[in-house]
């Protein structure tokens, strides 16, 4: 059986190099830009044909990718996951687009159910996160303003930690948190005191 010579280590398979190492190979091999997109293009998509039905995220998707193609020597290649700066990117897509989400939102509120409605509990962001938007959640998403929308679906939808939400939105954790828990007063009030988000994010 052949062995390794002598202070030698044997050929050991590379693992999957982080986001920030594909972000900073493109700015010489712009094709190896790729990869990124083929990592989280599928959760970009996912997240934004939440916000805006699956009609337009095609659109809003390539935007994000197209952006962060061209600002991808603005990234902070000290930070190995880049799914917070997908994400922030996708936001500011998504803000050409205000209108046609409201109208959707407004739409989802006027629907009836069609099914038992299920109490809020602590384990409300999942389902917040589900397909369907319930429709009282869909109408006290309509009366958030923009911005704090886009800070709660960042936290129920995409799944990111508080500190990811600040890295997407460009504010300090500290801003996050303040926003949240006043996001959370009204939403609650909304939906006859229960809490629409988990305590558990850092």
């Amino acid at each position: 059986m052949l062995t390794a010579p002598s202070g030698t280590e044997p050929d050991v398979p590379p693992g999957p190099v982080s986001d920030a190492v594909v972000l900073q190979e493109s700015l010489q091999r712009p094709d190896s830009f790729a990869a990124l997109f083929d990592r989280h293009g599928d959760e970009i998509h996912r997240y934004v044909a939440r916000r805006l039905g699956s009609g337009m995220a095609e659109d809003v998707v390539a935007e994000t990718f197209l952006t962060a193609f061209r600002k991808r020597g603005q990234y902070d290649f000290a930070r190995p996951d880049a799914r917070p700066w997908l994400y922030g990117i996708a936001t500011y897509a998504l803000r050409e687009h205000r209108r046609a989400e409201v109208r959707r939102n407004r739409a989802l509120a006027r629907a009836a159910p069609d099914r038992p409605q299920e109490p809020f509990d602590e384990r409300s962001a999942a389902r917040v996160a589900a397909h369907r938007l319930r429709p009282e959640l869909a109408a006290a998403l309509t009366r958030l303003s923009a911005a704090d929308r886009d800070l709660l679906l960042l936290i129920a939808w995409a799944e990111l930690t508080y500190d990811e939400a600040a890295q997407a939105l460009g504010v300090p954790i500290g801003t996050i948190r303040s926003r949240l828990h006043r996001i959370r007063k009204k939403i609650r009030r909304a939906l006859g005191g229960v809490n629409p988000l988990e305590e558990n994010a850092t």
